[in-house]
Order: C-alpha cells, then structure tokens, then sequence
C-alpha cells in the first residue's frame, strides 16, 4: 500500500496540521467514523509518513490489513484471549515509540491506551462516533475519567468517504439557489461558475462515478477543548468551541470537494445527513 496523506483527499493545511500531530512524542490522535469510511487506511498512511529506521511501530489489529515493511503488527484473537487490551499490555513491554490499536472497544483498552500515552508514547487508534467531537464523550461514556481524556487526546479525526466524479465525462451545470442546501457556500460558487454532475460513460461503466475520496473534520484539543472535555461538557459543546477556533466540519470538507469539481451535492448530502447543521446555526462557508 502506498497512500499518502495528500492522497487521501486532505487539503494542503490540514495535512500540515495532522503531519505536525503525528510527529507528537506522546498522547493519542484518534480517527472515527462509521465501519468502511476509511480509518485504517489514514492510520496506515500515518505510519507511512513517520516511519524510519529509529522509530519503533508496533501495532494491534483486527484484522492486519495491510503489511507495512518495518512495522510489527499483531492480530488479534479474542477466542484464545489475545484481544486489543491484552496484546497492548505485552507491546509496552517492549518500549515502543509508536503504536496503533486497531479499535478501542472498552474500558480496559481504553485505559491501557491511556496509560501508554502518559509513560511517553504516541498512540494511534480508531472510535465510532457520529464527529470529531463525540470521541471525549465516548471514552468518558465507557467509564474512563474525564481528566484523563482531556490530559491525553490530543485530536480527533473525523472522517467520511464520498465517490469521486468520471473525469471523462462528469457535467458542468449552474444549479438554482433553491436548489442546493442551506448551509451550502453559495457566494463561493458565484465565483467557480459551475458545479459538476454525475452522466455516465463507457470508462465508468455508466456510473459516473470513479473512486473514493475523503472527508475530513480534524479536531486538534486545544486548551478550551480540554478544559471542556475535563468538565463533561457534551459533544455539541465542544464541538461549538472547535467551529469558533477555525475547525472546518465533515460537511464544509464536503463542499470544498463539490466546489473543487470533484463530487456532487448530492453526494456530500448523503454521507453527512446528521452533519448538516453547525453549532449556534454558524452556516460559515
């Protein structure tokens, strides 16, 4: 596998961002999203981009997806009691720098995480939650002390993957205002013209569709977002505070991708139906 950050469908300045978190000597960066939205995938491109010969990565997964040359991985076994929690208990024994758990399902892999993060490790791992901001409440919610998330996670990615247009023969077209979402910039698309659609030809087999891109919310815990996690605010909160700080959500990524001629409305509409709407009714484009 050779996928790059960038190749994701990260734009130039979140990518900045997520290499400088990624490069952290310790903490946690989660990734969430729903099962096939492409996490492990941005994980295994993580480790790609930090990877070398002095960094010791040792990850825990369920299943292994892809083999990466100078990585340890391990897979794990529930039946014969090799889960996420006891695999991670054994990797810390060996003083890795860097470690990817496949998925934090419950409180003792959620702790073990934790205590490899404040004995200076950078951990990598995966949660299910609607939006970047879910993931504090989540880990409060399986029973791990507010504190402890808000001193230990230092961001959360969320993330959404929408079909990419046929180059050959996607379609200009100037939608009515009417027509397109509330929330939609439609200043912006005064000033790129035109919008594309989906037709169908002979290279995409008459889906117009080719490919998948990502959509990426990054939520970077910042003093404010730490004072809120420790206090138990909820995920619309803390999510509220992450928009007042610059943080572009799933459904604006969407819309820069719709702008850039690279999907549709309709496509971004469906992948972040419960998205749609931003905290204090901040429809900012």
């Amino acid at each position: 596998m050779t996928y790059s950050l960038t190749s994701l469908g990260m734009d130039e300045d979140l990518c900045r961002v997520f290499r400088q978190l990624i490069s952290l000597p310790h903490g946690i960066i989660l990734v969430t999203g729903p099962t096939g939205s492409g996490k492990s995938t941005t994980l295994y491109a993580a480790l790609q981009e930090i990877r070398d010969d002095e960094t010791k990565i040792i990850t825990t997964e369920d299943p292994v997806e892809y083999k990466l040359p100078g990585v340890s991985q391990i897979q794990v076994h529930s039946k014969i009691g090799l889960t996420f929690a006891s695999t991670l208990r054994s990797i810390l024994r060996h003083d890795p720098d860097v470690i990817l758990i496949g998925e934090i399902r419950d409180l003792e892999t959620a702790e073990n995480a934790i205590q490899a993060s404040l004995t200076g490790h950078l951990v990598f791992s995966t949660l299910h939650t609607n939006d970047a901001a879910g993931a504090y409440t989540r880990l409060t919610d399986m029973g791990v002390e507010p504190f402890l998330v808000s001193s230990t996670v230092e961001a959360v990615m969320a993330q959404r993957l929408v079909r990419t247009l046929c180059p050959d023969c996607r379609e200009a077209f100037r939608p009515a205002r009417e027509d397109l979402p509330e929330d939609f910039p439609y200043d912006r698309l005064e000033e790129n013209g035109a919008l594309y659609r989906a037709v169908g030809c002979r290279e995409c087999r008459q889906v117009g569709y080719r490919g998948r891109i990502g959509l990426f919310e990054l939520l970077v815990t910042t003093d404010s977002i730490r004072q809120s996690s420790h206090d138990r605010a909820s995920s619309w909160i803390i999510k509220d505070k992450a928009v007042q700080q610059g943080m572009r959500t799933l459904r604006q990524s969407g819309w820069d991708k719709v702008l850039a001629g690279r999907t549709t409305v309709d496509e971004v509409a469906r992948v972040t139906k419960g998205n749609d709407i931003i905290p204090n009714n901040k429809q900012t484009p």
